[in-house]
């Protein structure tokens, strides 16, 4: 078979799947969440070796807010898979700064969590309202911020695997615009380098109330 007619064979092959295939960019908002996690502070030259048990704000509003970008591509009617990008974020406590004496310690802008989702969904489950579920695994790249005895580590770095799970429910306005609601988890395990040598080691679950829109083309 000549190069020209298997590229033929495998675009009409292709052809049907690329047809039905449904592209969505999604944008969320909500209120988010984490609990009190493991702290492990070693290996610095100006820190000292601590171990502690942090508490967290979400702070959902506060500048920069809690947010989340999605692309979906929708491959059948009930199977998709996609990227999601989770500005989510956790503040440490007045009561953890008291404790390790601390100036300054968040994930604030923010607990940035990177993943490749699957997805499943029921349309027509729920008359006009259509359920989905979904899971993925990425990475966790948030930016740092520790203050305290004269150091400062402050900005973006690669700390470690990340997973999500979300559970919601869509409502189509028109053919191209819908809206949506869902329960988001996230776990990240994050080693964060301090800039005088040492590492800052936690792993930080956060739960998601979300609320959002959604274009599909």
């Amino acid at each position: 078979m000549s190069l020209s007619r298997l590229l033929s064979a495998i675009a009409i092959a292709t052809l049907p799947a690329a047809a039905s295939a449904e592209m969505e960019l999604s944008f969320y908002g909500g209120a988010q969440s984490a609990p009190h996690t493991n702290v492990t502070v070693s290996g610095d030259s100006v820190l000292p070796d601590l171990e502690f048990t942090a508490g967290w704000d979400g702070r959902s509003l506060a500048m920069p807010p809690y947010y989340g970008v999605r692309a979906t591509w929708w491959r059948t009617d009930t199977w998709g898979w996609g990227f999601d990008i989770n500005h989510a974020k956790v503040y440490a406590d007045d009561e953890t700064l008291a404790e390790t004496g601390y100036d300054h310690l968040e994930f604030s802008d923010g607990l940035n969590i990177l993943t490749v989702n699957a997805y499943r969904r029921w349309p027509g489950r729920w008359d006009d309202f259509t359920p989905y579920v979904g899971a993925g695994l990425g990475i966790a790249v948030p930016h740092f911020e520790l203050i305290d005895e004269g150091t400062k580590t402050w900005g973006y770095q690669y700390t470690g695997p990340a997973i999500a799970l979300m559970a919601g429910t869509s409502y189509d306005i028109n053919d191209t615009w819908s809206v949506f609601a869902e329960y988001k988890f996230t776990f990240s395990m994050n080693t964060a380098k301090l800039d005088t040598g040492g590492t800052f080691e936690t792993n930080i679950p956060t739960n998601a109330l979300n609320i959002g829109v959604a274009y599909k083309f």
